[in-house]
Order: C-alpha cells, then structure tokens, then sequence
C-alpha cells in the first residue's frame, strides 16, 4: 500500500534505534544508515519533529553514537539501561514513543514510525482510525509483523535496497563488540564512518 506525499503536509518521525539497530545487525551484519532513512521518511514534506529513542548506560561509550544522530537533526530521548540483580537487563521506549506519536498526531498530518516492532500496532491502528492521520512504516521487511505492514498507510521496506540504508561495518571490526547500543559502542572509526555517511 502507498498513498502520495504532498510537499505541504506536516510529518513527524520517529526512530525506534533499538529496533533497527538488531535488525541492520541480524540481517546484514551491518549500522543503520540513519541519514538516507531520515530524508527518504521526510520526502521533501515539512519535517516537525524527528526524534529518536535511545538508552545509555552507565560508561556512556554511545556517547560518540549519539552526537551523530544529533547532527543528522535527530532529537534524542534517552533512558538509562536498568540491570537488576541476577543480571538481567531492561531497555525499551515503547510506551515513551506511544505517548509522543500520540500527542505528536494533533500536531501533523503525518507520522512515521521507524520500527518493524508488531507492539506499534493498537498505535498505528487508534492513530489512523480515531485520530485520522496518515499513518508510515519504515522497516527492515524481513524482520518486521506482517500484520503492522498490511495496517500502514505507507509501509517502505528498508531491505529492499539495503546498501542506501545500512553502513556496512569493517570486516575487522564486525565482531569488536556483541549486543545493544545500550550494552555496548561502536569503535571510533565506526563512529567517523557513521558520521561521514550521516554527511553526504
């Protein structure tokens, strides 16, 4: 399903970075190209908020990870990683960016979520339905719900050209670090990569 994105309309995007960061991972071994998705999301409409949900932990080594996306003009919303005792780790924004999405749709004509999540679909759905604004999927297709790229206005499966959307990562350095941006940080070439991508 596709609908036309007139130059008038009002959009706002949101990035669940935990998402596409596993997907880009699993699928290609490869970063999230956050740049190329962040223009083809807006498609040359009036951009009004772009924000992304991230998680930081305690050494703050994403710091460098963060920068970039503020400099590519996404705002950040940041929550701390929680480890509770036994080791185990919580993280998500699910309901942090419901909220925003929600508050964000009396705002737009618009919006956008950046996430293969099936979670987002009572979202997307009340968005739509109750609320009727125009509701877009940007994901990597073979790891999002079926079900949430049939509900969308606008579905843009990422994978379908995965070398405009990921960065790949130097074979050397493909397996510096294992997990979440939250559990662990790209090196500082990764970061310049990141960043001179994040640029062009």
């Amino acid at each position: 399903m596709s609908v036309i994105k007139y130059k008038n309309q009002r959009v706002a995007i949101l990035f669940d970075v935990q998402n596409l960061y596993h997907s880009a991972k699993n699928l290609y071994g490869a970063r999230v190209n956050f740049a190329n998705i962040l223009k083809q999301a807006t498609a040359g409409r009036q951009l009004i908020r772009a924000i992304g949900y991230v998680i930081a932990t305690e050494s703050g080594e994403e710091k460098g990870f963060f920068e970039a996306l503020t400099k590519i003009g996404i705002e950040l919303k940041v929550k701390d990683l929680q480890i509770f005792p036994g080791g185990m780790k919580k993280a998500d924004w699910d309901v942090g960016l419901a909220v925003d999405a929600i508050r964000l749709a009396n705002l737009v004509d618009a919006v956008v979520v950046v996430s293969g999540d099936g979670d987002y679909i009572p979202l997307l759905e009340y968005i739509r339905q109750a609320l009727g604004v125009q509701v877009e999927v940007m994901a990597f297709g073979r790891s999002a719900s079926a079900k949430l790229k049939e509900m969308a206005d606008d579905f843009t499966d990422l994978g379908v050209e995965p070398e405009k959307y990921t960065i790949r990562i130097p074979r050397s350095r493909a397996n510096f670090r294992r997990g979440s941006p939250a559990e662990s940080s790209t090196s500082p070439a990764e970061h310049s990569s990141f960043e001179n991508s994040a640029q062009q």
